[in-house]
């Protein structure tokens, strides 16, 4: 009996520590789950409250992560003529057509190129046409081609003292274009000043009116002499004053900056580039997978046969990678924004209406920061479809299962086989759904060769550029700007060059980052087998080359790498202004004499009044601000009211604002 009572009262104890320690842990996870990050915090449904029930919000924010790069402060923008402009005049030597081809970035390189173009030959340049939306039939007649996404009336009005623009020809030349009677031509990407004034005036000041057709991004080379910097200048007027989009994309824009920022932290913006054409140009298949590598194969050897690249199909992916020409993926992306020192919180938005891959090369990304969005997480299908606007239904598609055969036709079929004895008949294939004839890749496992693209590819192929438009201005207002891939040496324009352009003329100081990609290929060889816990000194090489590229190396490194093919990813020096400041040191010249750092005019005075009382007021919030001790992974946020610049610095909006210009200034 007494040893039945002990084991009473041991199972008696035992079942009340376990009590004990089951309370304990539920304790423990219920208080410890709060500080977890979940999978989609943000409210990302489409009920969004209108932006004046949306207060600004003023970051109290981490300096090492989001904080201005101090040595660029002294630059500003000031793309204003500074010699003798004289005034276009009416009676000048023709008209200049053009029709662009190409996406999103071949178009605003182009406009820009096609604009200096006009000038130099002094000539009268119709509203060119942008292929990609007139070649899909169905988008909505609402637009016309060139507004489908840009503003017709703003850039004729911004460039009036540069350019003579009209919206088409005069009627009495019309019919005459209709019937192929004007000359066109189709130069090339770099063609010199001397080629337009040597081959193509001649023929302009004879018929009057000539064609150009540009199909690789631009027309005009990109690093023109010194005495040609006043068409350097037109360039950013161009890209950065004259060619908005039309209304409708800026609102809406502007508003996804808004929600993001209302979330209650700063964002960055990624760009991964991973274009299916680019990859397949450099060679990057074997960075993917089962049917993508096919598909960049496929497109390499289209470029070989076409005589765009000259080089054999084959190469190895892994070598162009260690050499830079690869990009970086997107999960050694979010490894090098973590070991910067970016919380997991961090919001990321992914710019670009392409992402080679899908959604599984996004994967890892989305594993180490879990709010990555993308504009169908900031806008609503509504919001989006508004700015497509009305557009008729496309035929249904002609695609039709095979008829089932009767059991008369299976009959005669099985009498018509060889002779007894016979094996059973195969199994009956397997039905082929219509979601997996959809879609861009679906014909890879059926035939040799690339359909053409059908109603709807075109159609989507216009809406690209219309979001590519959106993401651009996300990734400009942005917090802090991280690209994928940019200067790849292609020779094209790409979206995170001009993203980067953009900002380094607007906000120098703004937080973009430069990565130089051949040094990142060698560290993540290193630490291949560890990558995501790498060592200590491997996540002080990592921050030290980061830093570096915000600031004056990685500056001098994109004159190098970006600027001679396209002159908009580096508008330096030809379109800034420096402030006096005792911190800068001698500008630093190429071999050629060309400045790759430094070089700026002065700016005027009145620029300089505005930047003093603009950083008399910083200093004075500086000092109602928190130490530089905050904590790593807090951004605390302020209210204020609201600022109806939009981000931008009131220098800027100035410059916007400024009509009249003094061309002796």
């Amino acid at each position: 009996m007494v040893f039945k009572s002990k084991i009473k009262w041991i199972a008696l104890l035992v079942l009340i520590l376990s009590t004990v320690s089951l309370v304990v842990h539920l304790s423990i996870t219920k208080f410890s789950s709060s500080n977890l990050v979940s999978y989609a915090p943000k409210d990302t449904g489409l009920d969004f409250p209108p932006l004046s029930e949306t207060p600004s919000v003023r970051y109290v924010r981490n300096k090492k992560l989001w904080g201005v790069v101090k040595s660029l402060e002294s630059l500003q923008p000031y793309a204003n003529p500074r010699s003798s402009y004289p005034v276009p005049h009416e009676k000048n030597n023709g008209y200049i057509y053009a029709k662009i081809f190409g996406g999103f970035e071949k178009i605003r390189s182009s406009i820009c190129d096609l604009v200096t173009i006009s000038r130099l030959l002094n000539a009268t340049l119709v509203i060119p046409e942008i292929q990609e939306s007139i070649r899909s039939k169905g988008i909505s007649r609402k637009f016309k081609s060139f507004s489908y996404l840009y503003d017709e009336e703003q850039f004729i009005a911004s460039l009036k003292k540069d350019v003579i623009i009209v919206k088409s020809l005069p009627e009495n030349l019309k019919a005459a274009r209709k019937r192929s009677e004007f000359p066109t031509f189709k130069p090339k990407s770099a063609a010199s000043p001397n080629f337009y004034i040597k081959e193509i005036l001649p023929k302009l000041k004879k018929s009057k009116v000539i064609g150009l057709v540009l199909a690789d991004g631009g027309c005009l080379q990109s690093i023109l002499p010194p005495s040609m910097y006043e068409f350097q200048r037109l360039r950013c007027r161009v890209a950065f004053h004259a060619l908005q989009f039309r209304q409708e994309i800026q609102v809406l824009g502007h508003q996804m900056v808004e929600r993001l920022r209302a979330w209650g932290q700063p964002f960055v913006a990624f760009h991964p580039g991973l274009v299916r054409d680019t990859l397949a140009y450099h060679g990057c298949a074997e960075l993917f997978q089962d049917v993508h590598t096919e598909l960049v194969q496929y497109q390499r050897a289209q470029m070989i046969k076409r005589g765009i690249l000259k080089e054999e199909l084959s190469v190895d992916s892994h070598l162009r990678r260690e050499n830079g020409s690869c990009p970086l993926m997107p999960e050694e992306v979010g490894l090098l924004l973590r070991a910067i020192g970016y919380p997991p919180k961090t919001t990321i938005y992914m710019a670009g209406s392409e992402t080679f891959g899908g959604q599984r090369v996004l994967i890892p990304l989305r594993a180490m920061f879990a709010n990555v969005v993308d504009r169908t997480s900031v806008c609503s299908k509504q919001e989006l479809f508004d700015l497509v606007g009305p557009e008729p239904p496309l035929s249904v598609d002609s695609f039709k299962l095979p008829p089932l055969k009767s059991e008369k036709q299976l009959k005669d079929e099985w009498q018509r086989a060889g002779p007894r004895p016979r094996p059973l008949p195969p199994p009956p294939d397997r039905p082929i759904y219509r979601h997996e004839k959809e879609g861009w890749y679906g014909w890879i496992t059926e035939t040799k060769s690339e359909p053409d693209p059908s109603p709807m590819d075109l159609r989507r192929q216009a809406h690209k550029l219309l979001w590519d438009a959106l993401d651009y201005i996300v990734s400009v207002e942005a917090d802090t700007f991280f690209p994928g891939f940019n200067n790849d040496g292609s020779g094209w324009p790409d979206f995170s060059s001009l993203v980067m352009g953009q900002r380094l003329y607007e906000s120098a100081a703004s937080r973009t980052y430069r990565p130089d990609r051949k040094a990142f290929a060698k560290l993540f060889n290193i630490t291949r087998n560890d990558m995501y816990h790498p060592k200590h000194n491997w996540t002080l090489a990592v921050r030290e080359l980061l830093n570096k590229s915000l600031g004056e190396d990685g500056l001098v490194r994109q004159s190098l790498l970006s600027k001679p093919s396209s002159f908009l990813s580096h508008p330096l020096p030809e379109c800034s202004c420096r402030i006096s400041s005792a911190e800068f040191q001698t500008p630093l010249e190429d071999i050629d004499g060309r400045y790759l750092y430094g070089g700026e005019d002065e700016c005027p005075e009145w620029m300089q009044h505005g930047q003093e009382a603009l950083s008399s007021e910083s200093i004075g919030l500086e000092g109602a601000k928190h130490d530089d001790n905050e904590s790593e992974y807090e951004n605390e946020t302020v209210q204020q009211e609201s600022d109806d610049s939009g981000g931008k610095s009131s220098l800027t909006l100035s410059i916007d604002q400024d009509d009249e210009w003094d061309p002796n200034d």
